[in-house]
């Protein structure tokens, strides 16, 4: 088996200086007229990756933007050696428009529009055919020895259960303070899931403006859920949550809060908005599992880190999701699913410290190669947070 230096991985240069971990050619659809036809280029052509949503058009203003901004970033993550966007033509998210602004990035992109082509058929064979060349490309890359500090890491939790706050969760706050120190990037995410623990964050605040965010970001969320005339806390704890013995959205946050560990909190971004910052950074995302995993990768998240207690598949189509059970019954239990297991703390064979180094260097195995029971399901998620509504 290989090894290497604790700390350091081998990833993918790419020519603006970033390094991916994987290196998939994506088929990017702008909209979801375009998404089984993506689907079907992926099936044709080994080597390629694309995801089904229901976004693209009919939408304005903020939710226009953040809708873009998901699509850019997640064909501008350093996973992705490049990308195919496939439109349809008439949509409100111009394929044109996404391709040139990932075109930034220095990585090889190509549009093709459904419309332009004439058809679906013929679409689907331009397209197999641009991503033919780009994963023969691809495959010409070699891997080399690339540091901690140039990850940045998600952290998120999904069906969580009164073990999360005690085993799971601590280790990857531990994790994260890892790869704090080595000069790298952890996000916390989940704001709907920090309501009742931001008293905490702010104060490892490492400045007023930040300070403020926090606070700013929290109330927010509430007033979303105040404006439509409910209460949050009636989708929030979930059921699965209840019946893994968590009483209440204030316990679920202090459990969902120990994934950031003790490291000073140095920024707060917006969904899918890429850190400016190294170290500890909150991204203002929901608590939809697949949302806040979509928002984080199109942040830039090379690896993502998901405990559950209740189980779970998720992945990403680009980014592998290391899954990480709070307890030893249900990681027996969904084995296929569940990489790793931080139940051992709950029965007092493992300490914190000792599960978060087994974490930590899983990310060097996975960061170099080493697949994730998510990506060997594709297991594809992907979902934008909406936040207006369609017209």
């Amino acid at each position: 088996m290989l090894e290497i230096e604790e700390g350091k991985f081998l990833g993918y240069r790419r020519s603006n200086g970033k390094v991916g971990v994987r290196n998939h050619v994506l088929i990017l659809p702008t909209i979801t007229c375009a998404t089984q036809a993506a689907k079907q280029i992926t099936e044709l052509v080994d080597g390629t990756v694309s995801f089904i949503h229901q976004h693209g058009c009919a939408q304005v203003g903020d939710d226009y933007e953040q809708t873009f901004r998901t699509y850019v970033g997640f064909g501008e993550n350093p996973n992705v050696y490049g990308v195919i966007v496939l439109g349809l033509g008439c949509e409100t998210h111009q394929a044109k428009s996404v391709a040139e602004e990932i075109a930034k990035s220095g990585k090889p992109v190509v549009t093709v529009s459904i419309q332009d082509h004439g058809g679906t058929l013929t679409a689907i064979a331009e397209g197999a055919k641009e991503a033919t060349k780009l994963v023969q490309e691809a495959s010409t890359q070699l891997r080399e020895l690339c540091d901690f500090s140039e990850l940045i890491i998600g952290t998120e939790c999904g069906g969580s259960d009164a073990c999360s706050g005690l085993s799971a969760n601590p280790a990857v706050g531990a994790v994260s303070d890892k790869i704090v120190e080595k000069g790298g990037t952890a996000i916390l995410a989940e704001t709907t899931e920090l309501i009742g623990a931001e008293h905490l964050l702010a104060n490892r605040a490492s400045n007023d403006k930040v300070k403020k965010r926090v606070y700013e970001v929290i109330e927010s969320m509430e007033n979303r859920s105040m404006q439509m005339g409910i209460d949050i806390r009636t989708g929030n704890p979930s059921p699965g949550n209840i019946d893994g013995g968590l009483s209440s959205l204030e316990e679920k946050s202090l459990g969902a809060a120990n994934k950031s560990g003790t490291s000073p909190l140095n920024q707060i971004i917006d969904y899918a908005e890429e850190p400016t910052e190294k170290g500890l950074v909150w991204m203002d995302t929901p608590g939809h599992d697949i949302e806040q995993l979509t928002g984080m990768v199109a942040g830039g998240a090379q690896v993502v880190l998901f405990t559950s207690g209740r189980g779970t598949p998720t992945g990403s189509p680009i980014a592998p999701v290391i899954k990480i059970a709070t307890n030893t019954p249900m990681f027996e239990r969904m084995g296929e699913n569940m990489d790793l297991n931080a139940g051992n703390i709950i029965e007092g064979t493992e300490t914190v410290e000792e599960v978060a180094n087994r974490i930590f260097n899983e990310i060097g195995l996975v960061s170099t190669g080493k697949k994730t029971k998510a990506e060997i399901l594709k297991q594809h998620d992907f979902g934008i947070w909406r936040i207006g509504p369609t017209f």
